[in-house]
């Protein structure tokens, strides 16, 4: 008896010594090829959070090509994009309720499918279920005439009540009405 306990006890030790080892060596942040992000605002005592990976452009072409015209996009890198919410919103003239979704999105030259899905904890958008949807609108993306950002950016530029939520990379800027419902 003593000796199965000293044995499971050995046991535990190792497994701790191996994880803190593990732990220790697991790459952080900065070492990300894309770096986790995250874009929030506050109004009142509501908020959006939005947490997403920053691919580069790194030189590469990216809408049509890196990130192919007509299919289901991540929004970002990595992990899918999620999106926090804390109480009611309206996004594009929708009703989004509290909780926490998924961001998918479907790029085009002419228009953007915004996706919010119930789905959590993805790895890209290779087990996306469109069954899951939320909320599902177009947008109009803007075609700039100069490259804004060499990351993959979210922001919100607010205003009291409302804001705009801003996806930007490249020479696109994709911008999504928000506004906190009381």
């Amino acid at each position: 008896m003593k000796r199965s306990k000293l044995l499971i006890g050995m046991g535990v030790l190792v497994f701790f010594a191996v994880t803190a080892a593990y732990a220790q060596d697991a790459p952080d942040n900065k070492d990300r090829t894309s770096p986790l992000a995250i874009a929030a605002i506050r109004y009142k005592e509501a908020y959006v959070k939005i947490t997403y990976s920053q691919p580069q452009k790194n030189g590469r072409e990216i809408f049509g090509k890196l990130v192919p015209y007509g299919k289901v996009w991540r929004t970002g890198a990595n992990e899918a994009t999620e999106i926090t919410v804390t109480k009611n919103i309206s996004l594009h003239g929708f009703l989004l309720k509290a909780g926490t979704y998924s961001i998918f999105t479907i790029p085009d030259k002419e228009k953007w499918t915004i996706i919010i899905n119930a789905e959590l904890g993805l790895w890209g958008a290779y087990n996306y279920n469109a069954r899951l949807d939320v909320l599902r609108f177009d947008v109009v993306p803007q075609v700039l005439s100069t490259e804004v950002s060499e990351a993959f950016t979210i922001q919100f530029d607010q205003r009291n009540e409302s804001a705009d939520l801003m996806m930007v990379w490249d020479k696109v800027k994709v911008v999504v009405p928000v506004k906190f419902l009381n």
